[in-house]
């Protein structure tokens, strides 16, 4: 009987929602890998709560501990609690930034026996998730799955409502807030049985803003800077989702919510999530503008028919 490749491994991951979404495959392979060992993530803990409540971690620790910050530095002072914990881990996988190698220095100084570091980003050619997954060929731990499940039971609502998110992190990724705001008053007065949920956070407030008083007040809802797990819950008990290449869009993915993603100038080659419930609306030549809300209708209503059972999403081509 082989030697287990860990016992306790820690996998480090700053970065936003999207970054962390991506690197889920990792972690289910390392669950995979080896059941019995213990699987931890130093990471912002608001997101990384995803992956505890959906059973791939067993522990989260923050990555804004104060102290964590003497590791960045050459002979920088270096706390003991840290440097106890992190030799508590007989492999670490470092995704943090680390041009003059000063934070894997002291982690080995700390004890680390094992450290494999992967890229802190990806960049273009092979999809994110490929390139996340570098540290696992060097373990020789196979990738086992791609269109990694979040096991976060979803909210089941009387009415399903479809989701639309109207923002993400740059400008340059978003469809104009007035055509959110055309594509959703056409659905509320055409269809009257439709509840619509409008996601955003603190950086999609203008957005947001061009979505107030639509009227139809009982049928549509405001889910603004909820905790992930929660979101990721309401999210899993939705009809249909619908964004850009953001974050928020990997963990509708993630919780098999159907989907229509909108990509313009970024390559949903390397971005788009890989599972089978999402579809991707690319714009032509990656100009959103060009995409009108007729059209974005057209393959939205597309979509809720065919997870209704009036289509089949596991064969229906993008």
């Amino acid at each position: 009987m082989s030697a287990p490749v860990f016992r306790r491994v820690l996998v480090i991951r700053g970065g936003a929602l999207g970054d962390f979404l991506l690197t889920l495959p990792v972690l289910a392979a390392l669950r995979e890998a080896e059941p019995d060992a213990h699987v931890e993530v130093l990471a912002y803990p608001g997101i990384a709560a995803l992956a505890r409540a959906g059973g791939l971690v067993d522990g989260v620790r923050s990555i804004e501990y104060g102290p964590l910050a003497g590791f960045f530095t050459r002979g920088g002072a270096t706390d003991p609690a840290l440097r106890a914990y992190f030799a508590s881990f007989d492999l670490v996988i470092s995704y943090l930034y680390d041009p003059d190698g000063f934070f894997a220095e002291n982690l080995r100084a700390a004890g680390v026996r094992r450290l494999v570091e992967g890229p802190h980003r990806a960049g273009g050619g092979a999809h994110a998730i490929d390139q996340l997954a570098a540290p696992l060929a060097e373990l020789g731990v196979p990738l086992s799955a791609r269109a990694v499940r979040l096991g976060i039971a979803p909210e089941r609502p009387a009415r399903p409502a479809v989701f639309l998110h109207p923002g993400s992190g740059s400008a340059s990724k978003n469809w104009a807030a007035a055509n959110w705001r055309t594509l959703a008053a056409r659905w509320l007065e055409e269809d009257p049985g439709l509840q619509l949920a409008i996601v955003g956070g603190e950086a999609d407030a203008a957005a947001l803003g061009m979505l107030r008083d639509l009227g139809a007040a009982d049928r549509v809802r405001y889910l603004e800077n909820r905790p992930l797990p929660e979101l990721a819950a309401a999210l899993g008990g939705g009809s249909l989702y619908l964004g850009h290449d953001t974050g928020i869009s990997h963990l509708a993915a993630a919780v098999g919510t159907p989907a229509l993603l909108l990509f313009g100038p970024t390559d949903p080659g390397v971005w788009a999530p890989p599972h089978n419930q999402v579809r991707v609306l690319r714009a032509p030549d990656g100009r959103l503008d060009a995409l009108s809300p007729e059209t974005v209708r057209r393959a939205a209503d597309r979509l809720r028919e065919l997870a209704s059972g009036q289509g089949n999403t596991e064969t229906d081509p993008r």
